[in-house]
């Protein structure tokens, strides 16, 4: 699993509440920042989008799930109908191809919605403590070479 403090120095940990409290942590950052977010968070980072204006550098998004599938938790129905327009930051999706909260075709279609990458790292469950991934070396080069593409001035 990939441990955030070791990677982002500066990482602020947003939680699924009221929007003022995600705009004030985003609202901190000195720089737009870039999000980091796991599943229900990446359902989050997409509602939020639409509705802050804040500046933010770009999300990147790993294990996305699908609100619509029979594995869905009932507690989470709130994150239901994520929006289908395109983010209005980069975003790169990391997928699984044995998520079972989503499968590689919803990581598609949401990567084809919201303008996003998309990269397919193999079987991996939940991309969570539970996948074996350990430190996540992969995970941290794809954030490391991600937040490195959003740096080039050229960047479309």
């Amino acid at each position: 699993m990939l441990r955030h403090s070791a990677v982002l120095c500066a990482a602020v940990r947003i939680y699924p509440c009221h929007r003022s409290t995600n705009d004030r942590a985003v609202g901190a950052s000195a720089t737009p920042p870039l999000l980091v977010a796991h599943s229900l968070a990446c359902l989050l980072v997409a509602h939020w989008q639409q509705l802050s204006s804040l500046a933010v550098a770009g999300a990147f998004l790993v294990a996305v799930p699908d609100p619509q599938s029979a594995s869905f938790p009932e507690e989470a129905a709130g994150f239901g109908y994520p929006p289908s327009q395109e983010m209005r930051f980069p975003t790169l999706i990391v997928a699984s191809a044995n998520d079972p909260f989503g499968t590689l075709d919803h990581a598609r279609a949401r990567a084809d919605l919201w303008g996003s990458g998309l990269v397919e790292i193999g079987a991996f469950g939940h991309i969570n403590g539970q996948s074996g991934l350990e430190e996540w070396t992969q995970g941290k080069a794809l954030l490391t070479a991600f937040s490195a593409g959003l740096a080039k001035p050229d960047r479309v």
